[in-house]
Formats: structure tokens, sequence, C-alpha cells
């Protein structure tokens, strides 16, 4: 699979992009934010506190998702100014 770096993309490509990418970060945000909330409640119940640090590293497992939306975004912005 080749890869697309962002500066090769047309500006339409990016946001397109951006809106896919941010789409995925929403659903499996959504999914990892109910899996966070049944080991809270799993480990508050069953007093197992080691299932918080779990949660909690699950939850950074959205970082690289965060960092592409910025990069798209700091791209896009770069773009629309060189127009301007």
């Amino acid at each position: 699979m080749k890869l697309n770096k962002l500066s090769d993309l047309s500006l339409e490509q990016l946001e397109s992009k951006k809106k896919t990418v941010k789409s995925l970060a929403i659903g499996l945000g959504i999914v990892i934010i109910i899996a966070c909330s049944v080991l809270f409640y799993v480990a508050m119940t069953s007093e197992n506190f080691a299932l918080i640090a779990v949660a909690v590293g699950s939850l950074m497992s959205l970082m690289p998702i965060f960092i592409s939306i910025s990069q798209i975004n700091a791209e896009i912005k770069s773009r629309k100014s060189k127009y301007l």
C-alpha cells in the first residue's frame, strides 16, 4: 500500500481525509469510552483497582488519531493561507 504524504494531496483530498479520520476518531472514541466505563465499574465493584490503569491506558490509544487530525488541520491551514 502506497502511503500518501499530506503535502502530496490536494485540498479536496485533505478535506475528505479530515472527515474520514474525524469520523473514525468519534466512532472509536465512543467505543473506548464505553469500554472504560465498564472497566471502571468492574474495578470498583470487584475492588481490583489495577483495571483503572488499563482503562486510562486504553484512552491513550486515541492519541495517534488526534495527532493525525492536527497535522491535517495544519496542512489545510497552510494551504489556505497561501491562496489568500
